[in-house]
């Protein structure tokens, strides 16, 4: 069994490799997904080509009938100026969208969870560029999740990363989480704040980590289906997320097909992926 440590689920090295095989799935989904996405599909189609990739892997999707009401999709789909949890269903995805994709699944009773924001066909050099900032924002804030730091020391690199790249807005009320035997866990992770705050990270916490950023304001507002998020502007967003394990040898990402290697590499970051 896993221990708890302020309620913050720790697993064992035997879990923490359950979970990998979760992660796969998902990282797998998402891979597929960036490949087969075109103009003049639409956000249920894609649902469905992840609801038979997820299944097809021995897995379940962690969306499908979520929450309250329950929710209706095995991904979300965010079009545009919907930041996070959009409804897949008749959209039709254009030539110029932003399409932020969400993603989870089960395997064993535990979960992986992983987001992508995709540019579909051409895309103004702004909006490619909001998608760089929030991906990096994100390697940011895991290349941050070592042993002996501390919870908003993620938190405070997502926001320094986004920050120096220019004026974007940093959503606040939508953040990341704990995860394991459950997709949403203690502790929440945020996009923003001060470092040296919070929990001190142990090996064996496992972590989903998902900056949300906007070109215009980080305001907010829900759309009438009670579940899509969209800027309170119109501005475009972007999101990305990956689930990573502390290791005694660095943060090893469970949804990225290569564990992290190629980036954290890159960061000079050490990593159990580099070392594979």
């Amino acid at each position: 069994m896993f221990r708890s440590r302020d309620r913050i689920q720790v697993k064992t090295p035997e879990q923490i490799q359950l979970m990998r095989v979760a992660g796969l799935v998902v990282g797998g989904a998402l891979q597929m997904m960036a490949e087969r996405i075109v103009p003049g599909m639409t956000t249920g189609q894609l649902d469905a080509l992840a609801a038979e990739y997820i299944r097809d892997h021995g897995a379940v999707p962690s969306f499908l009938g979520y929450g309250e009401p329950p929710f209706t999709g095995v991904i979300c789909t965010s079009v545009n100026d919907e930041i996070v949890h959009g409804v897949p269903g008749s959209r039709v995805i254009a030539d110029g969208d932003l399409v932020s994709i969400d993603c989870g699944a089960i395997v064993d009773g535990w979960h992986g969870d992983a987001a992508v924001t995709l540019a579909v066909g051409e895309v103004s050099a702004e909006e490619s560029r909001l998608i760089e900032v929030t991906q990096d924002a994100l390697w940011a804030g895991l290349a941050a999740a070592q042993v002996g730091s501390r919870l908003s020391d993620i938190s405070h690199a997502v926001e320094a990363a986004v920050v120096a790249a220019g004026p974007y807005g940093i959503v606040q009320e939508y953040v990341g989480h704990g995860i394991g035997t459950q997709m949403h866990m203690d502790p929440q992770v945020p996009n923003y704040g001060p470092p040296g705050k919070g929990p001190a990270l142990v090996a064996g916490m496992a972590l989903a980590i998902e900056p949300m950023v906007n070109l215009g304001t980080r305001r907010t507002r829900v759309l009438p289906d009670e579940w899509t998020v969209a800027t309170e502007d119109g501005q475009r967003s972007a999101h990305f997320e990956h689930t990573v394990a502390l290791t005694a040898a660095g943060p090893w990402v469970l949804t990225a097909l290569d564990g992290g290697a190629a980036r954290f590499a890159a960061l000079r970051v050490a990593s159990p992926a580099c070392l594979a």
